[in-house]
């Protein structure tokens, strides 16, 4: 009687390849960060347990880093550490410096920061210029919330600010003192559309032993228009509006080509803590990411809806930089090469009732503050963004802004639908 084998028997009876090389040994060995001793229990294991990247790949999308802190190796390299890597998220995350970065090469400085509002960024960043006994000039209009900051927080702090028309070197040439520190600009203004030459302005600025020029350019974006490169010192950006792009963050960032400026300011951020926090920052580039391709978008039917609304009779005035009459629009031209933005205002031949009566019965536009996001956004700045609080009527008329004013975010959607939208709202006006 022949003897029966022992070995066991495959559990496994198929000619399948595990994988295309016919290797089965295929899964990822993934490798314990922590050098655990014998005796280490479930208990310390559950709270550390954590394996080390592979060097092999890296993900097409970076990840979001939510860590506090980070392992270090060695106590004495602490600085090199903080200079060249992450050892606290207020210090530097790698999910904000990924914004950042894209940011950066779009506006072409040396250095970007990302900060958790558009304000942030206005405010930690004229903050850590300017001190006590100094000058600014900035425009009127400007965004309203810059123009509460300027006027009440900076002169709490000494700090003296001259308003001038926007859109005029000139004028800040005439405003200079012996104490002006900074030069702030906004171009295309809010709400006005009126546009700054930013050479001029730059070469005002640079007449000014250690005054620093910057500018807001969130109406344009850093696709349509190089602030840095047209000599402005310091370039911001509310990433809330075209940057994020879809009305579901709030973010700020700042760019500049002068390295000092940009370690200076690094380093301020650091100790006033106005950090982006990564999720925001994971937001913020992928909305980037789309940048190009909506901003096309908003300029093509921004100028449709300025074309239409110039040649309906119930319009009286309308501020678009893309329409050639607009005073400035040779000078839009030079400077905002791309296109002219999603933004523009108008107003009624009968004044306040009569856009009144066209805020209350949009449609598909949408009335609400903000901008840049890919649905249109229509709103009345004398009574919401520029309104009492912000400006006196005085104020608002000396910068352009009527009490019939309306400012209108022109998003993506398709512009014969937003133009019968404003053409059923203008009927009842």
């Amino acid at each position: 009687m022949a003897e029966e084998s022992t070995k066991p028997k495959s559990r496994i009876t198929s000619n399948f390849k595990v994988n295309h090389l016919g290797d089965r040994d295929f899964s990822r060995v993934l490798e314990e960060w922590h050098d655990y001793p014998p005796e280490v229990t479930p208990d310390t294991v559950a709270v550390t347990a954590h394996t080390k990247l592979s060097d092999l790949t890296h993900p097409l999308v970076p990840s979001i880093s939510l860590a506090s802190t980070y392992r270090l190796g060695k106590a004495e390299k602490f600085h090199e550490y903080v200079k060249r890597s992450y050892v606290y998220s207020r210090y530097g995350n790698h999910s904000c410096d990924s914004a950042a970065h894209a940011i950066n090469s779009l506006e072409g400085g040396v250095g970007a920061l990302v900060f958790p509002s558009g304000m942030a960024a206005i405010t930690t960043t004229v903050l850590a210029l300017v001190r006590a006994g100094d000058h600014i000039i900035a425009p009127n209009p400007v965004y309203g919330g810059t123009s509460v900051f300027l006027k009440s927080m900076m002169s709490d702090f000494g700090v003296e600010t001259t308003f001038v028309p926007a859109g005029d070197p000139e004028a800040y040439r005439k405003a200079i003192r012996p104490n002006t520190k900074i030069m702030y600009g906004e171009t295309p203004a809010n709400p006005t559309m009126t546009i700054l030459d930013l050479e001029g302005f730059a070469e005002v600025a640079r007449s000014v032993p250690g005054a620093i020029s910057m500018c807001d350019s969130t109406f344009a974006s850093p696709y349509l228009q190089d602030t840095l490169g047209a000599g402005v010192d310091i370039v911001l950006q509310s990433c809330s509006k075209y940057l994020g792009g879809h009305s579901d963050l709030i973010g700020g960032s700042m760019s500049t080509k002068d390295p000092e400026l940009y370690h200076f300011l690094t380093e301020y951020q650091k100790q006033l803590g106005s950090v982006m926090g990564p999720f925001t920052a994971s937001l913020l580039l992928r909305g980037i990411r789309t940048l190009p391709l909506r901003m096309e978008k908003h300029c093509s039917n921004a100028l449709k809806l300025a074309q239409y609304l110039e040649s309906n009779p119930k319009v009286s005035t309308v501020s678009y930089p893309g329409l050639p009459t607009h005073p400035q629009h040779e000078l839009a031209k030079k400077q905002m090469k791309k296109g002219f933005g999603g933004m523009l205002a108008f107003e009624l031949v009968g004044g306040l009732e009569a856009g009144k009566a066209v805020m209350e019965n949009i449609k598909l536009i949408v009335m609400a503050t903000s901008l840049g996001g890919t649905e249109s956004l229509m709103q009345h700045p004398a009574s919401m963004t520029h309104g009492d609080l912000v400006m006196t009527r005085e104020e608002r008329l000396a910068g352009g802004i009527s009490d019939g004013l309306i400012r209108l975010s022109v998003g993506i959607e398709d512009p014969d639908d937003l133009i019968r939208d404003l053409e059923q709202a203008l009927e009842k006006a």
